[in-house]
């Protein structure tokens, strides 16, 4: 069954390649040119992926953001020109999952979308098999039991590198803003202190990653925050 797509795309010109594109590698794709079309078709289609830009004749993208996660879960790409820090920050603190610059490389774009099909398959996974326990490559985190493994080596967490770590593994593949990792670690009064967010990334890092200047597990994404990565 093929992965369904819905583009939001003002442009017809970008629209056309991304749906001509998508249509030659398998996909199904709907697409819309406005806020009001892509709620509908969001609605409706319930489509597995949602590519959106964010500068659209009737509404800002961010707001369908806010709207489509109210009731979905379905992993939103970001594609739009605004390329400021606090613009990404904007889009994935409302709910998106992953953020490219226009102008961006195709192939670029379908290597994001393999990656949220990997998130889709292993939430349908988690989802299924009700278990406590997270794997991803070589790291296991047994929930139930409050541990961290890494190769079959269990290492030792402070209780709030468990608290990061679990977070980050429990949003594989989306891109977690600095303020979204404070607010859900310490709480609102602490959003603004992204240096000891930082250390204990740091400490987290060195205790999971065999090569901390070239992460397996844990990907920076500089001025904007963090992301596990899935490990095939």
């Amino acid at each position: 069954m093929k992965t369904s797509i819905l583009i939001v795309e003002d442009d017809k010109a970008i629209q056309n390649l991304l749906a001509a594109t998508l249509d030659a590698n398998a996909y199904q794709c709907y697409t819309a040119d406005d806020g009001e079309k892509a709620i509908f078709y969001a609605t409706v289609k319930r489509p597995d992926i949602i590519i959106l830009d964010l500068g659209l004749p009737d509404v800002d993208g961010v707001e369908i953001i806010k709207k489509v996660r109210s009731w979905s879960g379905c992993p939103i790409i970001v594609v739009s020109a605004r390329s400021e820090d606090k613009d990404k920050i904007t889009a994935l603190d409302a709910g998106a999952d992953d953020y490219l610059t226009k102008p961006f490389s195709m192939e670029e774009l379908l290597a994001r979308l393999r990656v949220a099909q990997r998130k889709i398959a292993a939430l349908g996974r988690n989802a299924s098999a009700e278990s406590p326990v997270f794997t991803n490559g070589g790291l296991t985190i047994d929930y139930g039991a409050g541990t961290v493994s890494v190769d079959g080596q269990q290492i030792h967490l402070t209780p709030m590198e468990y608290k990061l770590i679990c977070l980050l593994a429990k949003n594989m593949g989306r891109v977690l803003t600095h303020s979204y990792i404070l607010k859900e670690l310490w709480g609102q009064a602490f959003e603004s202190d992204v240096p000891s967010l930082r250390v204990f990334m740091a400490t987290l890092r060195k205790k999971i990653e065999k090569n901390t200047a070239d992460p397996k597990y844990i990907q920076t994404h500089v001025g904007v925050g963090y992301k596990m990565l899935q490990v095939e």
